[in-house]
């Protein structure tokens, strides 16, 4: 087979070049890619959680709400500064935990606001913001019964959602206690306060900052309590698409200045008062997380 003129007289010094430039457009194509498609388009596109109480819900006012929401939102702002946008619209798609990063890898979000834990595996599909929140798994049951804890929970039924990382920390934590117990899968955590209202489940698992905003807004505390044990490590962050350093560092950059100038701790009020002021650990992490310019 004979070379072409043109492949001989490439020089290999020339290709390695061609290609370390293509490779660097890439590159920087793909780090500048949702900050080009914000600002070609106005619009911000942002997965909320219908039921996530306190963190993203629904509202009195039938729009997505919560500490993650309004985090977001600030974010968004930044943004629009920093583009220098007279408008940029946010566009509320609603995320469940089974297509959250779906909807995310796809394009249809460019950012999730919710309670999504930051975890390695994640990584390897999705990137992640500074961490917003710290939190761990916990039960909620009926006022009345006898457990105190994933000890007593043998052969009693756990709802849990299926696609979060309470199911996977439950399954390791029951294995650790040597408890047999039966997962039951449900929709969401509202479907999980009417298991243990109904009877269907002995408990239901979530992270436990969660399952106080549940009780609240159930206006069940008369009839559901929570254990105090903890039986993982919760670290939440807002979620983005990978190999985009441009729109991640725009996103850390507003929340470090949150955390610096410790206007969090009014957005903090809002959505978390209620379960009293930040404690030590959330404390470190918002200090630890008010990066400087």
């Amino acid at each position: 087979m004979r070379t072409s003129i043109l492949a001989r007289s490439i020089r290999p010094w020339q290709l390695f070049a061609a290609m370390t430039l293509l490779l660097a457009t890439v590159g920087a194509w793909a780090q500048a890619g949702t900050l080009d498609k914000i600002k070609k388009s106005g619009t911000i596109a942002m997965g909320y959680r219908e039921a996530s109480i306190p963190f993203s819900y629904i509202g009195d006012n039938r729009q997505p709400v919560g500490y993650s929401v309004e985090l977001c939102q600030r974010v968004a702002e930044s943004v629009k500064r920093q583009l220098g946008l007279a408008e940029l619209q946010i566009k509320w798609v609603q995320v469940v935990p089974e297509n959250r990063m779906e909807k995310l890898i796809s394009g249809e979000i460019d950012l999730e606001c919710g309670s999504t834990t930051h975890t390695l595996s994640r990584q390897e599909k999705v990137a992640f913001s500074l961490l917003t929140f710290a939190d761990g798994g916990s039960l909620m049951l009926k006022r009345g019964t006898a457990m105190n804890g994933l000890a007593d929970m043998g052969g009693k039924k756990i709802g849990v959602v299926p696609g979060t990382t309470t199911e996977r920390t439950l399954q390791d934590a029951l294995s650790r206690h040597k408890v047999t117990a039966t997962m039951v899968k449900l929709k969401d955590h509202a479907d999980g306060v009417a298991a243990v209202m109904q009877g269907k489940v002995d408990a239901y698992a979530t992270d436990r900052v969660i399952l106080f905003g549940l009780v609240l807004g159930s206006g069940n505390q008369q009839n559901l309590r929570l254990t105090e044990e903890l039986f993982s490590y919760e670290p939440y962050a807002l979620m983005m698409r990978k190999d985009d350093a441009a729109f991640r560092l725009a996103v850390n950059r507003e929340l470090a200045r949150l955390y610096r100038s410790e206007d969090i701790y009014a957005i903090y009020e809002r959505w978390l008062g209620v379960f009293g002021a930040p404690g030590p650990l959330l404390k470190s992490l918002y200090f630890l997380n008010g990066l400087p310019e």
